[in-house]
């Protein structure tokens, strides 16, 4: 079964003032938005996905606390090589369980320099932000898990319809979007599954930009067993380079970009 969800996690979500907490960052990142990236991963998810690598991300505490103020020290000494490189996206985790200390971060990030910016998240909480708190954010990452409400709420304890009512909110904003799909041999490789999501990923229009296909890998097990947890992904294969071309293909056949 799904790994239970703690109560006090979620109650945790609650910002304190320009308080966060971050697991980690890296500094020259090529696979979290366009161009090199600066990303903070934030700690804190309210999600338990099966094939989750970094499970460890989970507890909002688990993360070393920095401020505002901290954390654009971090970003500084790349801003100039990321006005033009790239920019900086802000990942976890969850980057919605930090709504107030992310906000402000783009928001300084923006107003100092004048990068460019990406929120990597899966959109559940994105109710608790307003439709300004956007206004910083240039490119939103959108992860959907399933397109089968009952797959989805089996493979990450949650369910569905916020995602899908988060993705019509960026289409309202014409906020710029880039979905990602993690494609789990078994679990999400369905092309029914696939061609629903394809169609709904279509009918959001060109806020649209691509349509991204994240082959599952096994990278994170270790981190599972060294938590005490069942990795119930074991004996899961990653895809094979055909599998992965035909989901591709198939939400190419909608007239979207994929990569």
């Amino acid at each position: 079964m799904t790994p239970p969800i703690a109560a006090d996690y979620t109650a945790q979500a609650v910002s304190t003032d320009t308080i966060g907490y971050l697991h980690s960052t890296e500094s020259g990142a090529g696979v979290d938005g366009p161009g090199m990236r600066f990303v903070f991963f934030v700690s804190g998810c309210q999600f338990r996905c099966l094939y989750c690598h970094n499970p460890d991300t989970w507890k909002l505490h688990n993360g070393r606390q920095v401020s505002v103020e901290q954390a654009l020290s971090e970003v500084a000494p790349y801003a100039r090589f990321l006005k033009f490189a790239g920019g900086v996206t802000i990942s976890g985790g969850e980057p919605l369980m930090q709504h107030e200390f992310v906000g402000e971060l783009f928001h300084e990030i923006k107003q100092r320099f004048g990068l460019h910016t990406a929120l990597d998240t899966q959109g559940f909480l994105h109710e608790r932000v307003s439709d300004a708190w956007f206004d910083d954010v240039d490119l939103v990452m959108l992860d959907i898990k399933h397109s089968d409400p009952e797959k989805y709420q089996a493979l990450t304890g949650q369910p569905l319809q916020p995602t899908l009512d988060f993705a019509l909110r960026l289409k309202r904003l014409r906020k710029k979007m880039w979905i990602r799909y993690v494609l789990v041999p078994g679990l999400t490789d369905g092309d029914a599954d696939i061609e629903k999501l394809a169609d709904f990923a279509a009918s959001l229009g060109d806020v649209v930009e691509r349509v991204e296909v994240l082959p599952f890998h096994q990278l994170g097990k270790d981190k599972w067993a060294q938590l005490g947890m069942e990795y119930q992904l074991n004996d899961t294969p990653i895809p094979t380079a055909e599998q992965a071309a035909h989901a591709r293909a198939l939400f190419a056949s909608r007239g979207l970009k994929v990569t």
